[in-house]
């Protein structure tokens, strides 16, 4: 009864969503799938928003444009430092504002973002699409989403959740650790600790599509059955683990503590799949919580 009820506040609590969309037609299976989303999480009564970078022609390019008004060095001009006065200043751009806004208002923050051609993840080459990408590199501006002192398990956004939702052009057995694209949890170390965690964000399992466009649309019917279920849910699931920062000495470059690596010695993997000690990669470590927690959810 007291775990129900401490699940039941934990649902209530968590209200607004935010959906950032990178895909151009609204008849493509990642458009169905942020479709079903939205309906989803608003029958569950969170308010959803969807920011639509294509629909709203988000500028992809860090550049001085994004600040109004003069810059303090325009003959070193360096992105991070004057948007970080800018945001101080409230002289960012006004897209930028906008999506700060939503970010700031969200607790849960789903990436959607689609694959194409058969080598590339999520959407463009084993990243993310231009568009999305610059929507991390705008939006995501120092000050505001991270800090030297406030970043990983310190990090500003510590206390929402994000997770990517996407397609892949190839099938599942090309992304493992003997495939011809590599391991998966290997891909989605840079995104999901490289981006989400370093701002803070409790990551949740990804959601994986895998090749919608190359099977029949029973199966594609199937994913998107698989994706409700899995959001009627998703806002009490557990996140991924990775290493907490004050494992690590940061007079000594930021290096893991002696105590730390004593601890994990006679284990036979390292800690994540990027602070691996030389050992075997810990399987499923981007993919998958932790002692129970969510599934593997590819589809």
């Amino acid at each position: 009864m007291r775990a129900h009820l401490c699940s039941l506040i934990l649902v209530l609590a968590v209200t607004k969503v935010l959906i950032v969309y990178a895909h151009q037609s609204s008849g493509s299976f990642n458009a169905a799938a942020k479709d079903a989303a939205v309906d989803v999480l608003t029958d569950q009564s969170c308010t959803v928003e969807v920011s639509d970078l294509y629909a709203i022609k988000f500028k992809a390019t860090a550049t001085a444009e994004d600040i109004t008004g003069d810059v303090k060095n325009a003959d070193h001009f360096r992105y991070a430092e004057e948007t970080k006065l800018a945001w101080e200043e409230g002289k960012l751009c006004a897209d930028i504002t906008e999506e700060q806004r939503k970010l700031t208002q969200a607790d849960l923050i789903i990436f959607q973002v689609a694959a194409w051609g058969l080598q590339c993840f999520p959407m463009y080459w084993f990243t993310v699409p231009a568009i999305m990408k610059g929507w991390i590199d705008r939006v995501l501006t120092l000050g505001y989403a991270y800090t030297p002192e406030k970043r990983y398990s310190q990090g500003l956004f510590k206390d929402k959740k994000a997770m990517l939702s996407f397609t892949t052009g190839s099938q599942e057995s090309m992304f493992s650790a003997d495939g011809i694209n590599g391991d998966m949890n290997v891909t989605l170390w840079p995104l999901q600790n490289g981006i989400l965690h370093y701002c803070g964000f409790q990551v949740l399992a990804p959601q994986i599509f895998w090749a919608p466009s190359h099977v029949p649309s029973e199966a594609r019917s199937t994913m998107l059955t698989s994706w409700r279920t899995r959001l009627h849910g998703v806002l009490e699931e557990k996140p991924l683990s990775f290493t907490p920062s004050d494992c690590f000495d940061g007079e000594k470059g930021f290096q893991l503590k002696p105590e730390v690596h004593e601890k994990h010695a006679a284990k036979e993997y390292g800690l994540t799949i990027g602070i691996h000690l030389g050992k075997a990669l810990p399987p499923n470590n981007q993919m998958k919580a932790e002692d129970g927690g969510a599934s593997v959810f590819i589809v």
